[in-house]
């Protein structure tokens, strides 16, 4: 295994922001992994694992840790005799392909979470979702490594810990673990989720009545596109951590004072499911309206990070943007927000190198 020193992380995050890292070193197995780590211990230095790089804010001081870069890509599907497709994805795996081999595969569970950047790894840890679905509905066990006791285990769904962009790997264990491999679930010969206007509205404009399970993937991809939210060469609005901000989960009874802010009806405050456990208690509302409300527009920016001009949710490396100008940008819109409405935006991508190490 290589332990190279002083390498640039920029390149390896679709924000193309950052200094470098201390060590850094390519890992295809468990053991490079644990190796890795040993070494990070040995130097008394921090340790970070780094997949596709879609959700990474690095600091312009870098990391003064051992990244270790996952490189494992093996990708395999197989019917399980129960009217389900067994998927299996090493880390490594680019995202978008574990949706096409499953659409191809007419397997059904994740063709709304088609075009989101990243790698395979990186999405039980933030519990992917987009238009109605949710990584969660079909990860069956997550391979990993235990950082701390320095073992290899599979974790099963429940072991996960899901919930609205959470799970046990970035919340209260956040740093023990290191995904090497995920196997998702998916229901054979089923329709398409349909429960988003947006879909809806892209494909019945088309004409296209019954779509098929690639069909409605392209439909998602071309609409993430035309938001800026899928890597396009040329596309300076690809350059970012996609959605920036979570939508946040609110009390219903704060409907009521966001519609009288927005000098709206309450139906016209967007409101969706909360997820599971929350009924009726709490909704999930759009931090794009918040931000729109609050007076930030597509292309606003400062210095030369800027929100996209395409999607308001979506903050853009603009000409060489520094990360302490995506920052600035960020706490401008988290401010504007919280005093327009009272409600905090909390930020999606994940920070690295400033201050604590992670792990």
């Amino acid at each position: 295994m290589e332990i190279q020193e002083n390498v640039a992380l920029a390149p390896y995050t679709t924000l193309r922001v950052g200094g470098p890292a201390r060590f850094f070193v390519e890992t295809r197995s468990s053991s490079e992994i644990l190796e890795a780590y040993r070494f990070a211990r040995e130097q008394r230095v921090g340790f970070f694992v780094l997949g596709g790089g879609s959700n990474l804010l690095v600091s312009d001081d870098g990391f003064g840790g051992v990244v270790a870069h996952i490189a494992n890509r093996s990708l395999e599907a197989a019917e399980d005799g129960h009217g389900k497709l067994r998927v299996v994805s090493d880390a490594g795996v680019d995202w978008d392909a574990v949706v096409r081999l499953a659409v191809e595969k007419n397997a059904a569970g994740i063709e709304c979470l088609a075009g989101i950047p990243g790698s395979a790894g990186g999405t039980p840890v933030q519990n992917v979702g987009a238009y109605g679905q949710e990584v969660s509905g079909t990860v069956a066990r997550v391979h990993a490594v235990d950082l701390s006791a320095e073992q290899v285990l599979q974790m099963s769904n429940e072991d996960c810990w899901f919930s609205y962009r959470k799970s046990v790997f970035n919340g209260r264990r956040k740093g023990r673990y290191a995904i090497t491999r995920v196997e998702y679930r998916l229901r054979l010969d089923q329709p398409p989720n349909l429960a988003y206007r947006d879909v809806k509205h892209y494909l019945a404009q088309r004409g296209t009545e019954r779509p098929t399970l690639a069909e409605t993937a392209d439909a998602v991809r071309a609409i993430r596109a035309a938001k800026g939210m899928v890597l396009a060469e040329g596309d300076p609005d690809s350059r970012s951590a996609g959605s920036f901000f979570k939508n946040p989960v609110i009390p219903v009874e704060s409907i009521a004072a966001l519609a009288r802010a927005a000098g709206c009806e309450p139906e016209k405050v967007p409101q969706y499911p909360a997820g599971a456990g929350h009924e009726g208690r709490v909704v999930k509302t759009s931090a794009a309206w918040l931000m729109e409300l609050a007076g930030f527009r597509k292309g606003f920016g400062l210095g030369r990070a800027a929100l996209s001009s395409k999607h308001v949710l979506a903050i853009t490396n603009r000409r060489g943007a520094t990360a302490a100008e995506i920052i600035k940008l960020r706490d401008a819109v988290v401010s504007g927000v919280q005093d327009r409405t009272g409600i905090r935006l909390e930020q999606e991508p994940v920070l690295l190198g400033w201050g604590t190490p992670p792990y």
